[in-house]
């Protein structure tokens, strides 16, 4: 049995989102260190819907959570073959596979947070979800809705969506279209571009954060968001981390990844379950398991043991 660890990124928020892992000394601990580096207290500002409403505050918030979740995996000894995480998730990933420490993780995070906020609001912009198209028809969409104008494929989550970003001229314009031809376009509360040229200003100050701090050799591999493809190189992770801000996220192929790795249980590991339901889409023969409170992780783990006990004995 092979298990793929997903962490879902902005979007997925929502209000009180911290809260379950306050019940677990292994999460709870992860929640308190989070609060303690940023200045604020993660599981207060996680129930005030208006304070996630501000990137520079839910990405760091979304980051404690997903991290507090992989902290109530580990004490329950759930091992993954392989990591990756949509957008922020991306740090998630990194730190649970060992490749930056926590504090560096967060540290780098905040500034990137920092600066897609301010990107956001000196240039802005929105984001839509196309969903019932292929890639190709969606890129078409993009292409002709996008002319004179600033609109990008952000998100290739699936065969079947598509995520756009860009002017909220352009995206209106899109859904438009996309809706004349048959598919839904489902806009995202987000507060900006995110993933398109609209987030260009924010590209160098975390390429200088991210140059400031140290990557290792995971325990695992981990999938950036740039490739899709898996890599253990730190020199790698490093480079692809510094390029997706404004690069898409090829969930999508992220997922294909796993599958040619041989994973057949995806674990989705933070608020929400959008990760779940594409890996579902991608792997159908797959198991999904959503782990958004202590429980989840307890009855994972005790579901896995006799398979992952009987691999133990077999590498004996």
């Amino acid at each position: 049995m092979s298990l793929a660890l997903l962490f879902p990124g902005q979007g997925s928020q929502y209000a009180a989102m911290a809260d379950p892992w306050t019940n677990h000394p292994a999460s709870r601990a992860v929640l308190e260190r989070a609060s303690e580096l940023l200045g604020w207290d993660v599981v207060v500002t996680s129930r005030d819907a208006g304070s996630l409403a501000r990137t520079d505050v839910v990405q760091p918030a979304v980051f404690a959570c997903d991290l507090a979740a992989h902290a109530v995996l580990q004490s329950e000894d759930v091992r993954f073959a392989v990591a990756a995480g949509h957008s922020l998730g991306e740090y998630a990933a990194l730190v649970a596979a060992g490749a930056l420490s926590f504090e560096d993780g967060l540290r780098t995070l905040v500034v990137r947070a920092q600066a897609m906020q301010r990107a956001s609001e000196e240039n802005p912009g929105g984001m839509t979800a196309l969903i019932g198209m292929s890639p190709e028809e969606a890129r078409e969409v993009c292409e002709v809705a996008g002319r004179g104008d600033v609109l990008a494929v952000a998100n290739e989550n699936g065969p079947r969506q598509t995520v756009l970003s860009g002017s909220k001229t352009a995206i209106e314009k899109a859904e438009e279209l996309a809706r004349n031809r048959g598919a839904k376009a489902l806009r995202l509360q987000v507060a900006g571009a995110f993933h398109s040229p609209l987030m260009d200003l924010a590209v160098q100050p975390v390429r200088e954060a991210i140059s400031r701090v140290s990557f290792r050799t995971p325990a695992f591999p981990v999938i950036p968001n740039a490739s899709g493809k898996p890599t253990t190189q730190p020199l790698v992770l490093r480079d692809l981390l510094g390029r997706h801000v404004s690069s898409p996220v090829r969930w999508d192929q992220t997922l294909r990844s796993m599958v040619d790795m041989g994973v057949d249980v995806f674990v989705e590991a933070g608020p929400g379950d959008v990760l779940g339901k594409l890996a579902r889409r991608a792997a159908p023969r797959g198991s999904v398991q959503l782990v958004g409170a202590p429980e989840d992780a307890a009855a994972l783990a005790a579901e896995l043991r006799p398979a992952q006990e009987g691999t133990l004995e077999e590498d004996r």
